[in-house]
């Protein structure tokens, strides 16, 4: 199965970048990779990358999710990975991704996160006390 992408923007302001089929290495990777970090270039500060139709990760996929998160912050932004579930949702859970970038159970709920504020730190803590 090919890797597909589909760019979509909501109010106020958030860019959904749909993955769909796998994201492995290979000459895929590097083109979703360009095109998420060219998106942020050009000002992008709310993104939300839709896993929902994605079928398969590796770590280079993993990789590439890690410094998406990583340029957005440095721009001062937030991104949000929604929809992950399956088999990828377990391997974005085993990587601890939620660590880096908010996991969302659906697009709609990351939107509502984005619409109101909320980022990674300001999520509830557990506490092991």
């Amino acid at each position: 199965m090919i890797t597909e992408t589909k760019t979509r923007r909501v109010e106020p302001g958030i860019t959904i970048f749909e993955i769909s089929g796998r994201l492995n290495l290979g000459n895929a990777l590097l083109s979703v990779e360009n095109s998420i970090k060219r998106m942020i270039d050009e000002g992008a500060r709310k993104l939300i990358l839709d896993l929902t139709t994605l079928n398969a990760i590796d770590s280079s996929g993993i990789g590439l999710l890690v410094t998406s998160a990583s340029h957005m912050e440095q721009c001062g932004g937030q991104v949000r990975v929604a929809g992950a579930n399956g088999t990828v949702g377990k391997v974005l859970q085993l990587a601890h991704l939620d660590r880096i970038a908010p996991l969302d159970p659906d697009v709609e709920s990351a939107c509502r996160h984005l619409t109101a504020g909320l980022d990674y730190d300001s999520r509830p803590q557990s506490s092991n006390l």
